[in-house]
């Protein structure tokens, strides 16, 4: 181990059998964290090749369970999100390409911090389970095209290792070391096609497209060299996505825009991510065709059919997702007012998620206990104009103490000014591999 430390240190490329070696060893707890914090300080500061990557990944990735999804007909494509505030993106995206004739067998992860995680939106709806063995899983999807379960604990240990000591190092922002770890849970739940959302700005770990492009052109090569197709979008996250910031509140506009009612930039985002997963699933020719499919699909109420069928094979109580009322609420709500007249010039997504775990909507750690009804209803966003008292949004929760270390974040979060702010886009570029240049 202290010759792989001194390789990398000195700006050396490991082979795979050295990564073999490495990782495996740091999962069987033969290598002692204080070495491998060593080399991922080494790896963080030197950098791996892109061969290296793959390798690291291929290796992490075999470390637990591979999930073989082989039976079940058709081209399975999986969707990532490099996560983000408001972002209830899986709850649509899994129905509405379901629906399309997409296999989705879906992996999905918990909130931690100022992020929302899919499970714990799905949960919200009373009665429904996200754990399944593999066969029920496999079941589900050969039976209504779709499931959506928690991740098994056996899948992938090496990144849950990994990505702790990381955490504690300083280490986490390589572009490598994140490109494997995401890269090896999505390869072992056995996706043939992969759609990445990367996130940028106040409320995403990429804070700039350079950052975020180079991510996508590694993901892309990864995907390349272990025979996966794989489209990385970028988009926006300066601000909350959609209107909503919660759990149950999210299930609710999920609900909405699987019917045509929901906020436009949610609704962009999912038409877009959509598109993409229908042509690697090669059930449409071509982005616009794929698109159009999708929107045919919400005004039909195919979706949201397809919705109702996740639901009730899950052994969620379908009164909740028919008559949304029925889904968790709070004791408490109160509103948030402007404090001046203009324009909203900056809404911080990050500011924004951490107010709503103040309401206890998320989670401090990973023991803290959800309030599925607490959140954030966003009124007013960047751009609009406002006039002093007007609510911005309101804050439910079950305690009103909530409310003033919430309304500390929400402070943060506003920023104003006297003339309207230039508009942003949400989709900021696609990455995709072209293989008549045989590179990203």
């Amino acid at each position: 181990m202290i010759e792989l430390i001194k390789k990398k240190r000195d700006g050396q490329a490991l082979n795979k059998s050295e990564y073999q070696e490495l990782i495996n060893g740091f999962v069987e707890g033969k290598i002692p964290d204080y070495q491998m914090a060593a080399f991922l300080m080494a790896a963080y500061f030197k950098g791996l090749n892109p061969e290296e990557t793959a390798n690291l990944t291929d290796t992490m990735m075999r470390s637990g369970d591979l999930i073989d999804l082989s039976e079940i007909e058709g081209i399975k494509v999986d969707k990532h999100s490099t996560g983000g505030v408001g972002d209830k993106t899986s709850l649509i995206l899994g129905p509405l390409v379901a629906a399309a004739g997409v296999p989705v067998a879906k992996m999905s992860g918990r909130g931690l911090g100022h992020t929302g995680g899919t499970l714990d939106k799905m949960e919200s709806i009373k009665g429904l389970s996200v754990d399944m063995t593999r066969e029920e899983f496999i079941t589900q999807i050969k039976k209504i095209n779709i499931a959506i379960c928690g991740q098994n604990a056996r899948l992938v240990p090496a990144d849950k290792k990994l990505y702790a000591l990381r955490d504690v190092t300083g280490t986490v922002g390589d572009v490598s070391l994140i490109s494997s770890s995401i890269m090896s849970k999505k390869l072992a739940c056995g996706a043939d096609a992969i759609v990445i959302d990367i996130k940028v700005g106040e409320g995403a770990f990429m804070k700039n497209v350079k950052d975020a492009e180079e991510l996508a052109k590694m993901m892309i090569q990864i995907g390349k060299n272990m025979n996966r197709q794989v489209i990385a979008v970028i988009s926006a996250m300066q601000q909350p996505l959609g209107r909503t910031v919660g759990n149950a509140l999210e299930v609710k506009e999920a609900i909405q825009t699987l019917k045509g009612k929901g906020p436009k930039d949610l609704t962009d985002l999912c038409l877009e991510l959509g598109s993409h997963m229908l042509v690697l699933g090669e059930v449409a020719p071509d982005f616009d065709s794929a698109k159009s499919k999708l929107e045919e699909l919400i005004q039909s109420d195919a979706a949201f059919d397809k919705f109702k069928e996740l639901v009730q094979a899950q052994g969620g109580d379908i009164n909740m997702v028919e008559n949304m009322g029925d889904l968790p609420s709070t004791k408490f709500l109160k509103d948030y007012k402007s404090p001046q007249a203009g324009y909203i010039n900056k809404l911080d997504a990050m500011q924004i998620g951490l107010a709503s775990v103040q309401l206890g909507a998320g989670r401090a750690t990973k023991e803290s206990q959800i309030d599925y009804g607490a959140g954030i209803i966003l009124h007013k966003k960047i751009g609009d104009t406002i006039q002093k008292g007007d609510i911005l949004a309101t804050l439910y929760a079950n305690e009103e103490s909530f409310f003033e270390k919430a309304e500390s974040f929400m402070d943060k979060a506003y920023q104003f000014s006297d003339k309207a702010p230039q508009e942003q886009p949400l989709i900021h570029k696609t990455v995709r591999y072209n293989p008549s240049k045989s590179k990203v």
